[in-house]
């Protein structure tokens, strides 16, 4: 068993996008474009880009949009040149905090990012002080209920590393970033539609915080995630009640 209230996590994220779908097409764009500057417009030869796709699908962004990311990042369209950067951090009760950033203006971006740690509790860390806490690799979550011996047999079949169980009931499978689309095709093929599927940085290890902690926690989370250069904010904290 793994986890403390992964499922209660999940269900957070996912009610925080949905009340503010604006910014999620932002961050899709900005993903969609650098995606395509790196690694070309074609998705069939671009994992990265494959994946922002069918994100955007998800989230019923419009074809339109869609397309002109892709050709600001081709070249084909003019338009802000972003480039990646990510910050560490902590947290309360020590909780390691890794903030993946896209931006046109570094100075601008570190200022902020520093800022919301140091007004919500937190502190920013050195280059590496907290990155080695999290594994890069493909995550699938499904919801309590989920048949186990059908994912687990989807999943492996299809090349998935580990299937967890967690101990609020939600089911986990990792697989390798690199057979993320692998594993997800056989998922699918199998019936299976998880609630959250991405290629993401997770916690090696977990900090459970309760209380007043948890809430400090979770403001400054939600800080970094307010900010407009912020795509992703990942913690080793399991947040309470």
């Amino acid at each position: 068993m793994a986890g403390h209230s992964k499922w209660a996590n999940i269900k957070h994220r996912k009610a925080a996008a949905d009340a503010k779908k604006g910014k999620v097409f932002t961050r899709l764009i900005k993903e969609i474009t650098v995606a395509a500057r790196m690694g070309g417009g074609d998705p069939d030869s671009n994992p990265r880009l494959r994946m922002m796709l069918d994100k955007a699908r998800d989230a019923n962004m419009t074809k339109d949009s869609v397309q002109r990311a892709v050709q600001r990042g081709t070249g084909e369209l003019e338009g802000v040149a972003y480039e990646e950067a990510r910050y560490e951090g902590y947290g309360a009760g020590g909780a390691a905090v890794l903030v993946e950033c896209l931006t046109d203006n570094r100075t601008r971006t570190v200022a902020e990012v520093r800022h919301a740690f140091a007004k919500h509790g937190g502190n920013m860390g050195a280059d590496g002080s907290v990155a080695y806490l999290f594994k890069h690799c493909g995550q699938f979550v499904f919801a309590p209920g989920a048949s186990e011996d059908k994912i687990m047999e989807a999943a492996l079949d299809a090349g998935a590393d580990d299937v967890l169980m967690n101990a609020d009931g939600s089911i986990e499978v990792l697989c390798t970033a690199a057979k993320f689309d692998k594993v997800k095709a056989g998922l699918e093929k199998a019936g299976l539609k998880s609630e959250a599927a991405e290629v993401a940085m997770k916690p090696q290890s977990e900090t459970a915080l309760a209380g007043a902690e948890a809430e400090k926690m979770r403001t400054l989370l939600e800080a970094l995630d307010e900010l407009d250069d912020v795509q992703n904010v990942y913690t080793t904290a399991v947040l309470g009640e």
